[in-house]
């Protein structure tokens, strides 16, 4: 393969068609979401939230409300920034300082976790650091999705996204093949390395621990990022006046919205069912926990294998994605999550579940992947920072209805399952909406 092709010679940031970047680009690419999997799989999804609600709160029907509240009031703040952020980005040019920024943002209050004691006093604590942690995880990706179309021609975009989401599901899993073996599992820190038991480190050491790993691994693989993945140039612009042309383009965008119906059509529609899936992998492992009563074992040897056919669907689709487009893999996937979901509610023994859940985790990954190509052809040249902030921003601006939803459905019924329930309607809108929805020649 070829090396990059510089940024400077490429007409808005967009490679041509027969170029393609170096495979060290590429893989230290979707490297990134490789190293990202670990703060979804660790905290949001399958051990810090059970570990809140159950051990910090102690009522997994509470615990679950107040985690939805934060993750709401995370959904604002990125409804609000995002857009904002990836304008100002796209007049500045360079987008390697604002992942940074927000990369060691994450990792800095992922690894205040580790203070999160199993008491009710340590709640707000613990909710303040996920919600800023959340956020600036969200917006880190608003610029690193923008990457995508820069880096390699639209041919490709369906493959390198889905590469990337299939190594990241691969990444959650050795992520949390660690935290079990090393870590949950493990009688003492680091098999004994320190000399010390568990309990010298303090109650649920071996748990509030995870958040250290997620934070190690978060930081290290995104490494590669920063060093090989080229950066668009700078325009010369300083901050201010970047942040006041910035807004002003997104003020001219959202006023000229008839001038891309297209992507409004997508942004809506990929709300809603982006939102559905975010809300199940933000309250999976609760749902496991509270409902199916898994211990911290189970859910993470759960969560391994929900990663491995996650991971599978997203590489195996990718290839499905150039050759028939995005529209089409999004559809299906979608099918696909309702078929297995409804099932899924009504199972009441864990066989049952395994097999609808890990049924519905095969969808995930194209889905999501599929989302990111389509939203990368369908942006304008010179656009693709806003345009992935306008996708964050109608992701968030529905995305706060799915926790909102779900803690007021558990609560309402006192029951998981009726939360549970609620993610199925937002799968059902956004397969309508994306029938609308036309994609652009490849």
């Amino acid at each position: 393969m070829s090396e990059a092709v510089p940024s400077s010679a490429v007409p808005s940031g967009a490679v041509p068609s027969g170029d393609f970047p170096s495979r060290r680009a590429i893989a230290s690419w979707c490297l990134y979401d490789w190293a990202n999997s670990a703060y979804n799989t660790i905290i949001t999804t399958f051990v810090f939230s059970v570990y809140f609600a159950r051990g910090v709160v102690g009522d997994p029907v509470e615990g679950t409300a107040r985690w939805s509240a934060a993750m709401t009031v995370a959904g604002v703040a990125i409804a609000l920034l995002s857009p904002v952020l990836g304008a100002i980005a796209d007049r500045a040019g360079r987008r390697k300082p604002w992942m940074a920024l927000f990369t060691l943002v994450t990792v800095a209050f992922t690894a205040a976790l580790w203070w999160v004691r199993p008491d009710p006093a340590d709640a707000v604590f613990a909710l303040a650091c996920v919600v800023v942690a959340t956020v600036a995880f969200e917006l880190a990706n608003v610029f690193y999705n923008a990457t995508l179309p820069g880096l390699v021609p639209a041919r490709l975009l369906g493959r390198v996204s889905g590469w990337g989401w299939g190594i990241g599901y691969f990444g959650g899993l050795a992520c949390l093949v660690l935290a079990l073996v090393g870590f949950v599992k493990a009688p003492a820190p680091l098999f004994g390395l320190f000399g010390m038991e568990w309990a010298d480190w303090g109650p649920q050491a071996n748990v509030r621990a995870t958040a250290l790993l997620a934070a190690v691994w978060y930081g290290l693989f995104a490494l590669p990022y920063f060093l090989w993945v080229p950066d668009e140039p700078a325009t010369g612009h300083g901050l201010l006046r970047a942040a006041r042309e910035g807004v002003a383009t997104l003020i001219a965008t959202l006023r000229q919205a008839r001038r891309y119906r297209e992507v409004g059509r997508f942004l809506i529609a990929s709300a809603f069912y982006r939102d559905g899936i975010n809300t199940i992998t933000a309250f999976g492992g609760l749902f496991a926990a509270g409902t199916f009563g898994m211990s911290f074992e189970e859910i993470l040897v759960f969560a391994i294998a929900l990663n491995v056919v996650a991971g599978a669907g997203a590489i195996g689709f990718a290839w499905m994605d150039d050759r028939a487009g995005a529209k089409p893999v999004i559809l299906i996937a979608l099918a696909g999550m309702t078929a297995c979901g409804l099932p899924l509610l009504l199972a009441t023994e864990r066989l049952w579940f395994w097999i609808f859940a890990l049924g519905l985790g095969l969808f995930f990954g194209p889905a999501q992947a599929a989302g990111r190509s389509m939203m990368a052809r369908l942006a304008p040249p010179g656009m693709a920072g806003e345009m992935f902030g306008l996708y964050g921003l109608t992701g968030r601006f529905v995305g706060f209805f799915g926790p909102l939803l779900f803690g007021l459905a558990t609560q309402a019924f006192a029951s998981q399952r009726a939360g549970m329930a609620t993610v199925l309607a937002f799968f059902a809108i956004g397969f309508g909406l994306m029938l609308a929805v036309r994609e652009p020649a490849r």
